[in-house]
């Protein structure tokens, strides 16, 4: 039997950066977005569930583009990882899901878990098995020996190491590769600035994943990196700390999102070592935030393409918090709509799924928010959504 649903008398802000419709009205069938107007509905609601929205808000669900969803966000979630064993970190990872869905975040993208767990949880979203948002996993992530992320990596030398790494990534499953550029915070021993895995070797790896018809993302914070990263081919640059003038100009040439993560150092350095956060990973943080949100403002204002991203899991940075990324940004320079259409459609084409999701819009998937406010307004009321729709179901 078809479920049919009908919401109308709201605000509809429907992902595409278009002025708000008001006494809207839309109409779901199982999973899909049949219909959607403004005014009255003009046909018969026999058959169908009734649900009045009047002096309520709706918007697309969001769409994280960088998520640990095996991670969780305690001061050394890096220690952690190593030492659970398999089944704690897919019990976490399980948790996590929930977490996400029940915040309003409908649809991610893992960027790098050990042992293939990501996969799985995936496949076990995706088959009903278990409740969570929608996700794209890379599994491992590709690195040189001992580089950013080796914890939960397959570490690679070499033009034909890396390619042989991108390979079996994709063997396993993976729905994107990621490739580490550079240095990071979190990890020992290196430095955020220095790149690692060279143009060359970036470029084997996306060169297989363009084969297999996969998109590549690649944690890239210092400019020789993330030059490098570009050259290559990546299809996204993950964090973008260290942005000087004719990297933002090569962005745009080549059409590359931007993937800021504000909100990873921020709360790494507003709780700091007294919250029991490793002092080196604290250090780290303090320095990259002096250049952190200046390059991302320099980038969006250059027209750089931007998608939301969390990093979920690092310290002190919760699953299910991206309304605090949405936040940062509009402080760094967008405007509220900006930051939307970012976590809505923007998100949706970087991670190649705009035909179904992104956007409230007849054909597409019923992933959607009902909001006692207008986030244009007040982005706080993202902290407390009305209700939760996941393909057309309402989990919240």
């Amino acid at each position: 039997m078809t479920n049919k649903i009908l919401f109308k008398g709201f605000t509809l802000i429907d992902g595409s950066g278009e002025a708000p419709i008001e006494n809207a009205y839309l109409l779901v069938e199982d999973k899909k977005i049949v219909k959607v107007g403004n005014g009255e509905f003009g046909l018969s609601t026999e058959g169908m569930e009734v649900v009045d929205l009047r002096g309520k808000f709706m918007m697309p669900g969001l769409i994280n583009s960088h998520v640990h969803i095996t991670m969780d966000p305690d001061p050394d979630p890096v220690g952690s990882m190593i030492h659970d064993s398999e089944a704690k970190i897919t019990l976490r990872g399980v948790a996590n899901l929930k977490k996400h869905l029940y915040s309003g975040t409908t649809f991610f993208r893992d960027l790098g878990g050990p042992k293939g767990i990501d996969l799985d949880l995936r496949d076990a979203v995706n088959s009903g098995l278990i409740e969570g948002a929608q996700f794209l996993a890379s599994g491992k992530v590709v690195t040189m020996t001992g580089g950013h992320g080796w914890f939960f990596g397959r570490e690679a030398d070499g033009v034909d190491e890396t390619r042989k790494a991108a390979r079996e990534e994709l063997k396993a499953g993976a729905d994107v590769i990621k490739i580490m550029a550079t240095g990071g915070v979190m990890t020992k021993g290196v430095q955020p600035g220095s790149p690692q895995l060279s143009m060359e070797e970036m470029r084997s790896a996306v060169e297989e994943a363009q084969k297999a018809g996969k998109k590549t993302a690649s944690h890239a914070q210092g400019t020789v990196g993330i030059k490098n990263a570009i050259l290559a081919g990546i299809d996204s640059i993950e964090h973008g700390i260290f942005l000087d003038d004719e990297t933002i100009q090569l962005m745009i040439d080549k059409g590359t999102y931007l993937v800021p993560t504000l909100v990873a150092p921020y709360f790494i350095s507003s709780n700091g070592v007294a919250a029991g956060i490793p002092k080196f990973i604290v250090d780290k943080s303090d320095y990259v935030m002096k250049f952190h949100n200046d390059s991302f403002t320099k980038a969006y204002k250059a027209g750089v393409k931007i998608a939301m991203g969390t990093d979920s899991g690092t310290p002190f940075n919760i699953h299910g918090g991206a309304p605090h990324e949405l936040k940062l940004m509009v402080k760094c320079g967008m405007t509220p709509t900006e930051a939307i259409v970012a976590s809505t459609k923007g998100s949706a084409d970087l991670l190649d799924i705009l035909a179904d999701y992104g956007t409230l819009e007849e054909g597409k998937f019923a992933d959607l928010l009902v909001l006692n406010e207008n986030p244009l307004e007040n982005l706080d009321t993202l902290f407390d959504i009305g209700s939760i729709y996941k393909l057309g179901r309402k989990v919240k």
